[in-house]
């Protein structure tokens, strides 16, 4: 068994001109389109936070120790 082309017969096709373009009014109208936000964004601060600064300060510290005990184990 043989299947159907994936396309249909643009001879069979209604609305279709021979040219391949559809006639005026045989497509559906153009879908509403929503432009911009529609929330407002939050306003954001030029200022790091304080648990950004925080988890920074820990990261640090333990990439401090670990550099420590990869320098007392070799030595």
């Amino acid at each position: 068994m043989t299947a159907p082309p994936p396309d249909p017969d643009p001879d069979r096709t209604p609305d279709l001109d021979s040219g391949g373009g559809v006639r005026p009014g045989s497509t559906p109208p153009d879908s509403a389109q929503t432009s911009g936000l529609s929330a407002p964004e939050p306003r954001t601060s030029k200022r790091f936070p304080p648990t950004g600064s925080a988890t920074l300060l820990v990261i640090a510290a333990i990439v401090v120790v670990f550099v420590a005990v990869i320098v007392a184990v070799i030595v």
